[in-house]
């Protein structure tokens, strides 16, 4: 008889496939609550969610036979790690396996709203763009000899700021303690990070402590040449101080592709020009999707076998 998995999110057709070949596989789940259940889910032995999803304490309590949580992607801020553990219920994620995309995007974030890509796509499309003067739209910047601040130099973190380098710009960090061999300058405040900044890269881990840690204060510090890049969680910036600021032209711009509440994005916040908005897409590259599947199957199949899994987070 095939072990049972239940499904928080309606996963990937291709990952769907695989785990039916050797899986029972229910769900998906209408809502990520113990309300919610689907017939059998009390056989289930594995539940495969998102970190943005709840999985709390009377959702695991309505799974007897859970002993093992997979998040698909590196976040696992939505599981109740103390109620896992004391079903001695292992928690896995998906460790560095779409770091490089995430990286790749957030670097594309940053020129797209320092380069004004966005913007100048629109010119085109609305027939503006009717003269032959050299300059056609207001000066950038640009990112050589600009100053990028890495709040969260994790694996994520550390490839940004290595693809940031290669197109001159300078690197410095926030973390809760100093990393070890790198070359970027440390600073000990998320506001003192924020005044040396040009560009404030969020990359932090989403967790409780961090929740609007971008707030008034810290965008106040960026200042009216300053950006705001966010490929982390929504919940790590105040949405309504930074509508402020962009307002207020108190920052220059923002590039987001996460928001507090996904997938509602607030009108005022999609009336500003000045900020590149996109879906919570910079893990959807296809080698991090495949990275992201096979590390499930595999932690299913280690599970199941005895054996150690991989990128245990509890």
């Amino acid at each position: 008889m095939k072990p049972v998995i239940l499904m928080a999110p309606r996963l990937p057709q291709p990952l769907v496939a695989r785990l039916e070949e050797r899986y029972t596989l229910l769900g998906p789940m209408e809502r990520s609550e113990a309300g919610f259940v689907p017939a059998g889910a009390e056989e289930a032995r594995a539940l495969i969610t998102l970190g943005g999803i709840r999985t709390d304490a009377a959702l695991i309590g309505a799974l007897p036979g859970l002993r093992l949580v997979l998040c698909y992607g590196t976040g696992f801020e939505g599981v109740d790690l103390q109620a896992a553990a004391a079903r001695g219920i292992a928690v896995t994620n998906a460790g560095e396996a779409n770091a490089e995309a995430v990286a790749e995007f957030a670097m594309g974030l940053v020129l797209a709203s320092g380069r004004k890509i966005a913007e100048g796509d629109r010119y085109v499309r609305e027939g503006r763009w009717t003269g032959n003067a050299v300059e056609r739209l207001p000066l950038v910047p640009g990112l050589y000899g600009r100053r990028l601040g890495v709040y969260g130099l994790g694996a994520i973190g550390r490839r940004i700021a290595t693809r940031a380098a290669a197109f001159g710009m300078e690197i410095a960090y926030h973390n809760r303690r100093v990393a070890e061999g790198v070359p970027y300058a440390y600073h000990d405040s998320l506001a003192s990070l924020a005044r040396w900044s040009d560009v404030l890269m969020v990359a932090v881990r989403a967790a409780p402590k961090n929740r609007h840690a971008v707030n008034a204060a810290v965008l106040e510090a960026l200042g009216p040449e300053g950006e705001v890049v966010n490929i982390s969680r929504g919940s790590v910036v105040d949405t309504e101080a930074l509508c402020d600021a962009l307002e207020r032209r108190a920052i220059a711009g923002a590039a987001l592709d996460v928001f507090e509440d996904e997938p509602k994005v607030p009108e005022r916040l999609r009336a500003i020009p000045s900020v590149v908005l996109t879906p919570h897409v910079a893990a959807y590259a296809a080698s991090a999707q495949n990275a992201q599947r096979q590390l499930v199957l595999d932690n299913l199949e280690a599970f199941f076998a005895g054996r150690p899994l991989s990128s245990v987070v509890a």
